[in-house]
C-alpha cells in the first residue's frame, strides 16, 4: 500500500499533510479515551507491540510490487481485535515511520498519504466493528463471517485510499485505471488469508488466557475476553 514516489507530487502533496494530521487527532482522541479508560501503562505496551509488528509486517514480510503501489500483508484487523483501536493506531503511525525513517527513506515523502489510508482503513473498520461484531460475545469467539467483514473493511479501505491518491496524482487514465484495478484485485486477496490468521491468533489469546499472568487486559484489549 506504499504509495509510490512521484505519483502525487508538487503542491498536490499538501492535501496528504491535511488528511494526516486529521488522521494524528482522532487517533490523538482514541488515545485519551484509552487513558481514561484503561491507563496509560496500558496503552504504552500495547502500542509498542502493535509499532513492532508492524514493522515486521512491512519490513521483514513479503511484499510484491502490483500495479501503482504494493501488496503486505498488514494485518490491521489481527491488531485491532488484539489490542484495540488505540494502541493500533499508534502502532501503525510509528511502525511506518521508523520503517521510512531507518530503511525507506525513500517513502518519507509519501508518508503523510500513507499514514493517511492505514488510519482512515481502520477508523473506517472500528466503527463497522461497533455495528457488526455482537457485543454479547467476546471477541475470541468470532466467528469466520465476523474477521472476514473486518479484513474486507480494512483492506477495502487501504485499495480505496491509494486509488483516491494515484487519480488525485495523474487523472483518469487509461494506464492509471489499469494499475490502480491491477493493485486492487491482487491487494484483495489478503481478504483470503488475513480472517484466518485472525481466528489463529484470537484462538491462541483464547488459549493463553487460563494461563497464569497472562489473563490481564494490560496486554490486550478488555473486549478480547469479555462481552461489551
Amino acid at each position: 500500500m506504499h504509495m509510490e514516489p512521484g505519483i502525487v507530487d508538487g503542491t498536490k502533496t499538501v492535501l496528504s499533510y491535511a488528511t494526516a494530521t486529521a488522521c494524528a487527532l482522532y487517533a490523538g482522541r482514541l488515545s485519551l479515551a484509552h487513558i481514561r479508560q484503561e491507563g496509560a501503562v496500558s496503552l504504552l505496551l500495547r502500542s509498542v507491540i502493535a509499532a513492532t509488528l508492524v514493522f515486521v509486517f512491512f519490513e521483514v514480510f513479503p511484499h510484491v510490487p502490483v500495479g501503482v503501489s504494493e501488496v503486505h500483508l498488514i494485518l490491521g484487523s489481527s491488531l485491532f481485535l488484539l489490542l484495540g483501536a488505540a494502541p493500533t493506531a499508534v502502532g501503525l503511525t510509528v511502525g511506518l515511520a521508523v520503517q521510512g525513517l531507518f530503511f525507506e527513506p525513500q517513502d518519507l515523502p509519501q508518508y503523510g498519504m500513507n499514514v493517511t489510508t492505514l488510519l482512515a482503513a481502520l477508523f473506517v473498520m472500528q466503527a463497522v466493528a461497533k455495528r457488526v461484531l455482537p457485543a454479547n460475545i467476546p471477541y475470541v469467539d468470532l466467528g469466520y463471517s465476523h474477521v472476514l467483514k473486518m479484513s474486507v473493511v480494512f483492506q477495502g479501505g487501504i485499495v480505496a485510499w491509494v486509488a483516491f491518491w494515484t487519480i488525485f496524482g495523474r487523472g483518469f487514465g487509461a494506464e492509471t485505471l489499469q494499475g490502480v484495478g491491477s493493485f486492487g484485485l491482487a491487494y484483495m486477496t489478503v481478504v483470503l488469508l488475513e480472517p484466518l490468521i485472525d481466528l489463529a491468533a484470537l484462538a491462541g489469546a483464547k488459549a493463553l488466557h487460563g494461563l497464569p499472568g497472562l489473563g490481564s487486559t494490560v496486554l490486550v484489549t478488555p473486549r478480547l475476553h469479555r462481552a461489551a
